[in-house]
C-alpha cells in the first residue's frame, strides 16, 4: 500500500462519504489538497495525508555580515 495516491476505500474512510460529490465537498472542507481526475473522482496524494513535503527544502539564508568586513 505504498502507492502515490490514496485508494478509493481510503478516501471513503477519510471523508466518511461514499458519494463522489460529497467526498469532494468534504475534502475541501477539511482543507486537504486534492484534484479531480478525468472521470470526476477526487485524487489525494499520500504525502498530503502523511505530512511529508513534496517541495524541495528551502536553501538556508546567508548570515548577515557587516559591509566593513566584506569590503
Amino acid at each position: 500500500m505504498s502507492s502515490t495516491f490514496l485508494e478509493r476505500d481510503e478516501i471513503k474512510e477519510l471523508t466518511g462519504r461514499t458519494k463522489v460529490a460529497l467526498q469532494i465537498a468534504q475534502l475541501s472542507k477539511m482543507g486537504i489538497p486534492f484534484f479531480v481526475n478525468a472521470v470526476g473522482r477526487p485524487v489525494v496524494t499520500r504525502s498530503a495525508i502523511e505530512g511529508r513535503s513534496t517541495a524541495p527544502a528551502a536553501t538556508p539564508k546567508k548570515a548577515w555580515v557587516p559591509r566593513v568586513l566584506t569590503g
